[in-house]
This record gives C-alpha cells, structure tokens and sequence, in this order.
C-alpha cells in the first residue's frame, strides 16, 4: 500500500493472454500482508537502529548516523518473494531464487527473516522486537551485513555487487538438477550487460529432461542510479520481439494499484509454472525432442513503490530519486522524519506484527514450510549436497617415463583421458561438467565425447559431431557463460572444469573477482558448507600461440588470480603430462579454491615418471639434482630456476649447454609448480619458510628464473627474500607475432642460449673465463634470426634436441 503522502493510485495491469483474477478475498488479504511486511523490513533496515515498531514518535536517536542502501529495488523484489512462496507452497516446489538487481539486500533479508530462515541461521537476531531491531541496526553498519546480496543471505548463491551474470547463475544451477525450478530476478539496469544479453542463449543449453527450469523475471522498474534503462523505455512491441527472439514466451504484469498487481501477478506464476510443468512432461513422458519456448516475466512497477512520492517538492516514486535512500537528513531535519514515520505507518505494523514483535499467522500464510523456504532451500547452501568426484586411479593414464626429456606428450590431451573416464562414472548422477568456448578438441580434451556430448537443444546437422541434448560438455563462444554456468553449477553442489584459451581468460577477469570474495567470505561462516572449487585449466598458452600471432599471446590472468585472497586462490605451471595429472587429481578434489592449471597442449617433454610427479607437486617446488651438476660438497654456484612447461624446456637445455661447455660449474636446476610456494609463509598458506627458501635458491648466489608469464611477478612474490637482490627473472614480454615456437622464446629473451648468457653474466668472475661460450650462444641467437626467414622453421639443433644429461636416481 502506498505511503500517505503518494499519489493516487491506478492499476494498468496486463497479463496476456488475460486470465479471471486467481486469488480468493482471503489469499490475497495474506499476500498483501506479508507484501507489506517485507516493505515494513526493508525500509527499517535502511533507517532504524532502534524502535523498530514505532511504538513512540521518532527521535532523531532512532535514525541511523549514516544512511546506506537502496530503496528503489526492493518493494519489487518484495513483490517477486511474497508470489514465489505462494507457488512453492501450492506445487510443493523445490526453488532457488537468484536476486539479480544489484542492491536488493534489504529485501531478500526481510523476507528470510519473516520466514524465519534468518534467526535458525542467526540465533540472535530473533524473530521478535529484539531480533527485529538487531536485523535494522546491522543492515549497512560498521560490524553488520552488507547491502546487496552476499554469502551472509540465507538462500542466496549471487553476489548482488556486480551487475550481468545473474540469468547464468540461474541456468549454471539448474543443469543436472531436474526438479529444480531456478526464479531469476534480472533489474534492468543489469539487462544492459553484454554478460546478461548473451545469458538468454541459455534457452538452447537447457535439456528439458535432466535438467531444472528457469524462470526469469526481467523486473522494469524504469531506472538506473540517474538514469533511465533502455528496455523500460522502449515500446512493449518491441520488447516481446526481442524477448521471442531469444527463444521466451513473454507474459506481462504492469501497475501501481498493489491489489490489480497481486492479482496479475498470481496468474501470470500460474501461467508460467503451467507451461514449464507441460514442457517438462512433454519431454520426459512423452519425449517431445522440439526447443521449448520458456516463459519469461516482465513486471513493470514503479522504482521505490509505496515510498514517498514526493520530497521537498522534488518527484521520487517511480522516479532514479528512489534508487537509494529516498528521504535523507531525518536525524537532522524534523519534516523528514515526520515523512519518514508516515511513510513507514503507512505499512501499518500493528496488524503485521504482534506485541512482541513476532510476524503474525495472517503474515505468513504463504511461506512454505522446512526445506522449501526460498531461504532454507538446500540448493542454495551447495555442500549440502556435495558428493566426491569418483576419480579414477592415475597409473591408468599416466605415461611412461624411461629416462626424461627424451619422449614428448600433449599434457591436455592425457588429461582428457582421465576427464573421459570422470564423465562415464557420473553419467548417472550427472553432476560434473566441462565448460569452454569452443575449444574442448582445439585444447586436446575431446576424448570426453566417449563418454558424453555436447548440450544443444537447437537445430542439427547432418555434419554436426558430437552434439547430444543431454550432453554434459558446455561450449558457447562467451567465456561470461561459461564462467556463470560453472560458478552455478558449483554452488549448488556439483563439480566442473574451465577450459580456455590462456589470453582470453581475462575476459572474467571481474567474474573471478567476485567468486573469489563469495568463497572467502562463505568459509567464513560455519553455516555454509564448502563447495567444490572453480578449476581452470588454461592451455594454448603464451608461447605456443605462435600461429594466432600477439593477440593471442597474453599470460598475465595468473598475476590477476595471485593478488587475491590468499586463503583461496592457487596457482600450477605443471611442467608435464604426469604432473599435469597429479595436479588435476588434486584440484578436483578441493573444496572452497580458486585452482588455476597452466599446461600447454602440443607435444612437450615428460620429465617426471608419476611417483616422482606426485612427489614433487606435493612439495610444489624442488631441485631436480639429476638435471644439475653440483657434488653435494658445496652449494651451487648458480640457481636455474623455471615454472612452466616451455620454461622448464628452455631451462634443462640451458642446464645441458652448461654441462657439456662449463663441465666445473656447479649448476641447481629448480621446478616451480604452485606459484604460492614463492611467498613467504606468512602470506599465503603454501608460501615457503625463509629457511626452506634460502636452503632452496640459496641466500646469496645468482638465480636465473625462466618463468612462463610477466618476470615481475616473480620480482613481487620474492621481493622479502634475503636472496631477492640475486635473482633474475626472465619471461613474457610483450614481444610476440606469428612466428616459430622457438622464436617467441627468442624474442623474449627466455630462450636457453639467453640463460647461458645470463649465467656468464651473473656468475662472479665467470665473465672473463666464459667470454667465448657467452659469444657463441649471440651467435647463434643471430644464426636462429636468419634461418627462421629463410626456412620458415626452427634451427635443427632446437627442433631435434633431447635431455642427454643425467636422470633421477
């Protein structure tokens, strides 16, 4: 109901095709109520810190210091949650509601109150005058909640800070959930995201049969923080084209009259959930095979409804003013403070809640019961319902290793063998997935198709591999999708696999941000039970993308994820099949990380046989003594040190030059593969000890570090070492184009001839002693630079070379 001081009301309410008014006198009387409620709650949470039931006349000392949050979304938001329990409880549903509109705290936490999911997850803030006044105060206050949507929220999965990826959320929890029904509230200042837009391609990814259904609610309200959106101002003929066009059968509710709404609103729940409940029968009774078209929601009401509609004579309901806080100053200003109490009066409390605070039956009439609360729903708390990965034994796909640096493999594609054999031992309880933007063969990952195929519901060809509607490989050419899928499907229980292109994963450079701060923040609250990690396997990397040339060659996401929560993210350069292997058991069975995996997918050398691979990804970083030369008599005289396959490459051939020309250096060969072991212990969980650091790189000796991506990342991890003034790092550098493999190293000075030279230069007194060996590795540096124009391919003393040094044991 409007507050006192707004306007006259008009009901303009459609719901086409037009359906009778599905709501008895009585129904809608609780709808109404608990509508109110939730109003009543979100405002207070805004304002109050005290009297939370107006049982004086407000003093200044009720009204918050600092006035946070946003008004303007929640009355619709209220709108959406108070139906959804309706629903729910009339089709015994199991639901999820991702709240998509990007400040809508308030209101999904009046409600999980009201349902009283919020005080069995928090005890203290009761369900009572006390509780209530705790809800108020703690809202956007030093030591409280946040105001959007967090890991705090009961029955949420969505951070509500950035805005676009609410509709692939919804989608990434209902695959391989078929009972699911996934409500999406989408604002339409959120709609404006390219990440939103490409999310409605969902509808043909979505199997009707072993999955949920999603319903989205694209929720006009007209306005942004200052501004107006642009499919709220754009006619409605235009709208239901492109909503049609995207594959969605589109049903309206438009008003302000709150009883037409209610109504409108009811039937336009009965006719969606109809229409998904025929398409579901259809597909899996009678095995219908045709796309659906899913029904969509598009409820028009005023931004800030039943707020103040007007304040110092300025327009504020249903206008951007109501975006935040509608009316600012009451602790200082009496007028506004007298608006304020009429505004909240208008609620009426007295009939929502008891003498001691308690939402009274008529309130709650509509809130399911147990498990099928919107805040209380399983879904939403995915570790509930989290079950081990059935990963096969590795000795079943890992590759032998007579001596290292002789055979080559491609990492990705042995990987792929054990990711096949993940898919057949879930293809009955179907709750693991590979994601990619088409790339799961080019990324040598296709042995996966043995087992499952790819989700398509749209048209096929005859010429068409692969492609199955009950596939559970996911590829769509938007890394966005991709990520909201899998971010998804993992918070509510399963398990999945990122695979891209290197370069391109900054694409969800802010979406791994945002996952990154949920996971942080969830491990922080012992309610919320782990969830499987966000795995990202990054391949066609850096120094192989000598094909596609400088716009494909970009290392730098691995820098983006190390700067992050330490508690949370991981990083793995695995140099070889086998330590790819080790390393992909490892993150698949993690619980509550970011895990990013670099590993090339052309043929590269195998170093380590798989005890040896497991043994050293166990250490994370260690001396590989027999690609060295030091006796154990003495330290080394230098330190090569490499993370990364080619590096690793580039590293042991370096290593074989100095063997054979300066046979008395004493040369330790280090393999890094979780980046985290370079920091200090202190500052990440895996970060070595300084005595462990210094006892491997030593304190004072020089160390040439050939690392896969930007050098200065190396400089930022090792900065507080005692060492660090001795280490010099080579890497990516911007010089990249379509040329040979072995030229992108050349060009980045990470070429194995460049390291000889930097230990010729680094080494105390080796300089002058060494004048030759460092002039004959330019030289060949400079032969390398001509040969490769007139041939087109590397020098045969690179393309033919192999380890002949020493092997392990």
């Amino acid at each position: 109901m409007p507050g006192d001081d707004a306007g006259p009301a008009s009901a303009t309410v459609s719901a086409a095709p037009a359906v009778a008014d599905p709501l008895g006198a009585a129904e809608l009387a609780a709808l109404d109520a608990h509508w109110r409620a939730a109003n009543y709650l979100s405002a207070g949470q805004i304002y109050l810190m005290a009297n939370p039931l107006l049982e004086e006349p407000l003093r200044p000392e009720h009204i918050k210091p600092r006035l946070l949050g946003h008004w303007g979304t929640s009355p619709g938001l209220n709108l959406v949650h108070t139906h959804l329990n309706r629903v729910i409880a009339a089709r015994d549903l199991d639901a999820l509601c991702v709240w998509g509109p990007g400040h809508g705290g308030p209101a999904v936490l009046a409600n999980s109150w009201l349902d009283g999911t919020y005080s069995e997850t928090y005890p203290d803030v009761s369900r009572d005058r006390a509780g209530m006044e705790l809800l108020f105060r703690q809202f956007s206050f030093p030591g409280g909640v946040p105001s959007h949507v967090a890991p705090e929220t009961p029955g949420s999965i969505h951070e509500g800070g950035e805005l676009g990826y609410s509709l692939t959320h919804a989608y990434g929890a209902a695959f391989d959930h078929p009972r699911l029904l996934v409500a999406c509230v989408i604002g339409d200042g959120e709609a404006e995201t390219g990440p939103l837009a490409a999310s409605w391609h969902s509808t043909k990814f979505l199997d009707p049969v072993h999955d949920g259904a999603v319903l989205p609610i694209l929720h006009l309200n007209g306005y942004k923080i200052a501004n107006p959106t642009v499919l709220a101002r754009i006619p409605e003929a235009e709208l239901d084209a492109l909503l049609r066009g995207y594959g969605h059968d589109p049903v309206h509710v438009t008003g302000d009259d709150p009883a037409a709404v209610h109504q409108a609103m009811a039937a336009a729940m009965d006719r969606s959930l109809d229409r998904i409940a025929a398409i579901q029968r259809r597909a899996r009774e009678e095995g219908a095979t045709d796309r659906p078209r899913w029904p969509v929601i598009v409820l028009r009401t005023p931004k800030g409804w039943t707020g103040p509609h007007e304040v110092d004579g300025q327009p504020v309901e249903g206008t951007w003013r109501a975006h935040q806080v509608p009316l600012g100053g009451v602790r200082d200003h009496a007028d506004h403070r007298h608006q304020l109490e009429r505004w909240l009066r208008s609620y009426r409390p007295e009939e929502l809640f008891d003498e001691a605070g308690r939402p009274r039956p008529a309130v709650l009439a509509c809130v399911p019961e147990g498990r099928h609360r919107l805040g209380a729903s399983p879904y939403a708390n995915g570790g509930l319902l989290l079950r081990a990965l059935p990963l096969p034994p590795l000795e079943r796909h890992a590759v032998d290793v007579a001596k290292p640096g002789t055979a080559l493999h491609e990492p990705t594609r042995v990987l792929g063998g054990l990711l096949a054999d993940v898919m057949a031992a879930t293809a009955e309880r179907r709750d693991f997935r590979l994601v990619g933007p088409d790339e799961t063969a080019s990324n040598r990952l296709d042995a996966v198709y043995a087992a499952t195929g790819k989700a398509w519901q749209a048209a096929t060809l005859d010429t068409d591999e692969h492609l199955a509607r009950d596939g559970r490989v996911m590829e769509v050419l938007s890394e966005h999708l991709c990520q909201g899928w899998l971010e998804g499907y993992l918070l509510t229980g399963r398990h999945g696999l990122f695979s891209s292109y290197e370069a391109f994963a900054h694409i969800v450079d802010s979406m791994v941000n945002q996952h990154i701060k949920w996971l942080r923040t969830a491990r922080r609250l012992p309610w919320r039970r782990p969830v499987a990690s966000l795995n990202y396997l990054l391949t066609s990397h850096v120094w192989r993308q000598d094909h596609n040339g400088f716009s494909h060659q970009d290392p730098g996401f691995v820098d983006h994820v190390l700067d992050k929560s330490p508690e949370v993210v991981r990083v793995y350069l695995p140099p070889d099949a086998n330590t790819l292997l080790s390393v992909a058991d490892h993150v698949l069975r993690s619980r509550d990380y970011v895990n990013v995996i670099v590993a090339g997918k052309q043929p590269s050398f195998d170093w380590l046989t798989l005890d040896e691979a497991r043994a050293h990804c166990a250490r994370g970083a260690g001396a590989w003594h027999w690609a060295g030369t030091e006796d154990g008599s003495r330290g080394p005289d230098v330190v090569l040190a490499c993370a990364g396959d080619v590096p690793t490459q580039e590293t042991l051939a370096a290593a074989d030059l100095l063997r054979r020309h300066l046979p008395e250096l004493a040369v330790r060969v280090v393999n890094v593969v979780d980046m985290a072991r370079l920091l200090p212990a202190d500052a990440h969980p895996h970060g070595m000890p300084d005595a462990e650091y210094d006892a491997l790189f030593t304190r004072d000796k020089p160390v040439i570090f050939a690392y896969h991506g930007y050098p200065w990342l190396i400089h930022r991890l090792g900065y507080r070492r005692a060492g660090h003034p001795n280490l010099h790092v080579r890497g990516y550098k911007e010089e990249g184009t379509t040329t040979t493999p072995f030229d992108m190293v050349v060009r980045n000075d990470l070429d194995r001839f460049r390291l000889v030279m930097d230990v010729v230069d680094r080494v105390p007194g080796l300089g002058v002693r060494a004048v030759a060996l460092r002039q004959a590795m330019a030289d060949i540096r400079a032969r390398h630079h001509d040969w490769i124009r007139e041939h087109g391919t590397d020098l045969p003393e690179v393309a033919e070379w192999t380890w002949a040094g020493g092997a392990p044991g």
